[in-house]
């Protein structure tokens, strides 16, 4: 399989960090995507143009992140990334959704202050980007998932976190003790999230 993404892609990290733990990893080659440039191949595999992508032995092309994963629990005969039980399924699937959502805001949050002149960028914009995200860490701090599972939800979570810690579009650890204290737990038992942490 053929992995197309940035190790810096919070995304890309989620699909790594999985198929790392479940010892999938070995069967990708991972090769780096320009999501800005109008030659990558990225944009005939993926006409959103997004990563990360995943280039199946057979050519097919799976996108995105979300259905990446699906398709490495598939693998692994099911179970191991989506929970089997349909309310813990739907529970994940959930948690997922709310996380990718901060990384979605976040990263909106760095393309405007990275490709936007800085006496055009509109604050009300990036106000509202960062009112996303911290409602959704207000979410995840009133009702955390377990720290001890490993799914789609606490993966993206974890992840989520990971980028905002990086690119540091709000100080989330200052306001939110519960979700640093869930992160110090999550890591202890994931030791594959520090192992596949952008190093620039």
């Amino acid at each position: 399989m053929l992995l197309r993404s940035t190790l810096t892609s919070p995304f890309g990290r989620k699909v790594r960090l999985a198929a790392t733990r479940l010892r999938l990893i070995e069967r990708m080659r991972i090769e780096p995507a320009d999501p800005l440039d109008a030659a990558d191949v990225l944009r005939h595999d993926n006409p959103l143009g997004k990563m990360p992508l995943l280039v199946l032995d057979d050519g097919r092309r799976l996108y995105d992140s979300r259905v990446i994963l699906e398709h490495l629990d598939h693998l692994m005969g099911g179970g191991a990334l989506l929970p089997r039980d349909w309310e813990s399924r739907f529970d994940a699937l959930t948690q997922q959704a709310l996380a990718d959502g901060i990384m979605d805001a976040a990263i909106l949050v760095v393309y405007e202050s990275r490709h936007r002149p800085k006496e055009i960028r509109h604050e009300p914009w990036l106000a509202y980007q960062g009112g996303k995200i911290e409602r959704a860490l207000d979410a995840f701090a009133a009702h955390p998932p377990d720290p001890e599972a490993f799914h789609v939800g606490t993966i993206t979570l974890a992840c989520a976190l990971g980028y905002l810690d990086w690119r540091k579009q709000v100080d989330w650890r200052s306001t939110h003790a519960a979700l640093v204290a869930w992160l110090d737990r999550f890591r202890a038992n994931v030791p594959e999230f520090d192992a596949t942490k952008a190093e620039s």
